[in-house]
């Protein structure tokens, strides 16, 4: 018994050095089905509350619904970023968004001298990626935010990923800044360059409305700086911070290409 005891008591110190290590994001459990979505949103409400989401987000929580639609967008995701970056742009309609980004830029030079000023950042690759995600605004999105981002914070395959961003959509609904209605793209992501919550709350400037094209682009130039943006160096040798942007290879070079070729109008 006493080496039982003991055993015990080393497999809890394990379980708690390892809670320590992890953090909430452990605690509730995941699933490979909706079947037990409305199970886990009590065991996520509790950790949620824990963080200081308070009762609109709390409320927007409790009706949320299994985003059936973002699972299988999910489940695709590698397909989508697949093949050459010709392909991939082909596929993007890289050409189209060069011809029109240069028109943007013309026609809110104003707005983009200001944004390049503040951050850094040059016109090119904020139009190369307001392009790429929404077709500069044409396209955000009819996902409900909240049941995606929940979804996902779910979902097994990567719950540690999207974690910190349920808790922030949820934070951004007690703030006014979403409501538990709110729609945008099946990952979750907000506004015009698509952002994911966590990072409207880190990067998000102004009023934090991304769905005001001005705020958009200024966050996603600050969010650009804070991943390492070189003022003055090129779309190209910036990769590294448009990597903070999209983790897929063939996306980098995609915007790096659109880029140059916007800013070399």
């Amino acid at each position: 018994m006493a080496l039982l005891a003991k055993g015990k008591i080393f497999v809890a110190s394990v379980v708690a050095v390892l809670a320590l290590a992890t953090g909430a994001q452990a605690a509730a459990s995941c699933g490979k089905t909706g079947a037990g979505f409305e199970a886990w949103k009590p065991e996520f409400a509790a950790e949620a509350k824990s963080e200081g989401v308070g009762p609109k987000g709390l409320a927007a929580l409790a009706g949320a619904t299994y985003a059936t639609k973002t699972i299988s967008v999910d489940r695709g995701i590698h397909k989508a970023f697949s093949g050459s970056v010709e392909d991939f742009m082909k596929r993007r309609g890289g050409a189209t968004i060069i011809s029109k980004g240069r028109s943007l830029k013309k026609s809110n030079a104003a707005l983009f001298s200001k944004i390049e000023s503040n951050y850094g950042v040059s016109p090119g690759v904020l139009l190369a990626i307001w392009g790429m995600e929404t077709g500069f605004g044409s396209a955000m999105g009819n996902q409900n935010t909240v049941s995606a981002i929940l979804t996902l914070a779910y979902d097994c395959r990567r719950p540690e990923f999207f974690y910190p961003h349920a808790i922030a959509a949820l934070k951004l609904v007690d703030r006014g800044a979403l409501t538990a209605s709110s729609v945008g793209a099946a990952h979750g992501e907000i506004g015009h360059t698509q952002f994911l919550p966590g990072n409207v709350l880190k990067y998000g400037v102004g009023s934090g409305n991304l769905r005001d094209k001005a705020t958009a682009l200024a966050s996603t130039a600050n969010f650009l700086k804070g991943h390492g943006w070189r003022a003055g160096a090129s779309a190209q040798s910036n990769l590294d911070a448009i990597a903070g942007w999209n983790s897929a290879n063939v996306y980098q070079q995609a915007i790096a290409r659109i880029a140059t070729a916007i800013d070399g109008d």
